[in-house]
């Protein structure tokens, strides 16, 4: 193991510690941010399959949908700015989404999931994904799958291209460039959309833990019963995102997948969780004010969710912490799990940062046992 803990939190090294014994950890790290102090920031195991690389303190793992929150935080900083309006049509700011009927569908549906658009009807060439004008040309054309704020479903893979083309049209910046520019290069975060092609050699190498055969059916498997579900097109069109191993491709990395592909360490997610759960600053540095905050911490979706078939709470851009997939004892967290495992959340009650980052990724639709297990020893330490 490698880093520092307050000695407060020994609890957590050894729920940390515990998992390379008993719960399948092949490499990870896990940090907390206490009211603006690094309480815990650890790593351990290895970071490739063949366990020859170990995981050091500048290993860097793709955090899958957490990185919906990194995104969410660029678009709320330009509303802040005064550069985008949440209530006004996308549209406004992106004209040719106005094909399929959805000239008046407002940004804020965008970032709580209720927009109808989790994914594109028609079936794409599987290189489309990292190609992001057709990616958001698509969507342009692409009517609702519902009508727009009557219910909402994950948009598990469209999100980064519906919000990050928002950020570009509005910014005239990539997402992954403005995330970079205003939010991970000021706060000091090893965190990146599309990564450096020099980074590649610090990335962890990604396993899933074995199935087991006595556990429900995963989502996946419930996805490919269906295959032409709406549900099961927003996971696996195009078809890239179902190639065995994609995510370690220098294709994958380099992509600004804006809703499934950063790369970052658990410390980086308790930074920028952790200045969100003080009231956007960090060092000197405001990420976002405390009513901005406050307004994306707030629900506007709640309920079963049509994509995933599990109840969920959203925001805008953060998921809600709730019985399901609880961040903790207070209804205040708010953040976002990751798909294998990845989490980081804040807490402003505690003022809390929490990140976990693994390669071993699980099969769990809300948090990841793993993570609970820590969350659990972060608030028994406090």
């Amino acid at each position: 193991m490698h880093g520092k803990v307050d000695a407060r939190f020994s609890r957590v090294r050894d729920v940390f510690a515990e998992g390379f014994v008993s719960h399948g950890e092949l490499g990870a790290s896990v940090a907390v941010m206490v009211d603006g102090e690094l309480v815990v920031d650890l790593c351990e195991g290895f970071a490739d399959r063949a366990k020859t690389r170990p995981w050091t303190e500048s290993t860097i793992a793709n955090v899958f949908s957490v990185t919906k929150a990194w995104t969410a935080v660029c678009a709320l900083r330009l509303v802040e700015e005064g550069k985008l309006d949440l209530d006004r049509p996308v549209a406004a700011y992106w004209p040719e989404f106005a094909q399929g009927d959805k000239g008046t569908l407002p940004v804020r549906a965008l970032l709580d999931h209720s927009a109808g658009l989790p994914a594109v009807g028609e079936l794409l060439p599987p290189d489309a994904l990292f190609d992001w004008s057709v990616m958001t040309s698509a969507l342009a054309k692409q009517t609702p799958w519902w009508t727009p704020e009557t219910k909402h479903g994950y948009h598990a893979v469209t999100y980064g291209w519906l919000v990050g083309e928002v950020i570009r049209r509005v910014s005239g910046k990539t997402p992954g460039a403005y995330f970079r520019d205003h939010v991970a290069g000021p706060l000091g975060l090893d965190a990146h959309i599309g990564l450096a092609e020099a980074d590649d050699a610090r990335c962890a190498e990604l396993r899933f833990l074995p199935p087991d055969p006595a556990a429900p059916p995963t989502l996946v498997q419930k996805l490919m019963a269906e295959p032409e579900s709406m549900a099961t097109r927003a996971f696996t069109n195009p078809a890239a995102l179902v190639v065995r191993n994609v995510a370690l491709t220098r294709a994958w990395r380099g992509a600004e997948l804006a809703a499934i592909n950063g790369h970052g360490t658990a410390r980086a997610n308790a930074c920028l969780f952790g200045a969100l759960a003080r009231g956007g600053e960090l060092q000197g540095h405001r990420v976002l004010e405390a009513e901005t905050i406050l307004r994306a911490r707030t629900e506007r979706t709640r309920g079963d969710d049509a994509i995933l078939g599990v109840p969920t709470r959203f925001g805008l851009g953060f998921m809600l912490t709730e019985p399901e997939a609880s961040f903790g004892p207070n209804a205040s967290a708010f953040g976002h799990p990751g798909m294998g495992g990845a989490l980081g959340f804040a807490d402003p009650e505690a003022r809390i940062g929490f990140g976990y980052v693994p390669n071993m990724l699980g099969p769990h639709i809300h948090l990841d046992p793993r993570a609970e297990r820590l969350i659990e020893a972060v608030y028994a330490s406090l």
